[in-house]
């Protein structure tokens, strides 16, 4: 190291060349970094202001599981029931696997009155051609036999 420091102060001495500035830049860097950093001012919180911060939050908080308790009823309900009406074309496409079946089932409800989870059973029944989807949706009065 004290070598390397010799070599600063010849380098500073004489006439530089752009290696030589690169070398005392490097120089200066490194032993700049073994200096201590001025640390910021510690900006001290008194009392109220901690009181004042920590009854905020804890209002904050209050009023978001209020807010959590109201609207989570009505979204558990609705999604345990998988029963949201289609939209137009899945009716569409609802009637047109109802039609594939005509010959032995009919439609017994109105077309807007078919849920997802009907529609669900009739593409598990096109695709598996399992009767027992049908009969399920029987039971469940959608469809009625011819």
């Amino acid at each position: 190291m004290d070598a390397i420091i010799l070599k600063y102060l010849e380098i500073s001495s004489t006439q530089e060349s752009e290696v030589e500035i690169l070398l005392k830049g490097i120089l200066d860097k490194l032993l700049k970094g073994k200096e201590p950093t001025p640390q910021p001012a510690v900006k001290s919180i008194s009392q109220a202001e901690v009181e004042a911060l920590v009854e905020a939050k804890i209002r904050e908080h209050a009023a978001t599981l209020e807010y959590t308790k109201k609207d989570s009823p009505e979204q558990n309900q609705s999604a345990d029931q998988d029963d949201y009406t289609l939209t137009p074309k899945q009716i569409e496409y609802a009637l047109s696997l109802i039609d594939k079946i005509k010959n032995e089932f009919e439609l017994a409800i109105d077309p807007s009155a078919l849920t997802i989870k009907d529609l669900n059973r009739l593409i598990a029944y096109n695709r598996y051609k399992n009767k027992g989807t049908l009969v399920n949706l029987v039971k469940k009065g959608v469809l009625r036999k011819r």
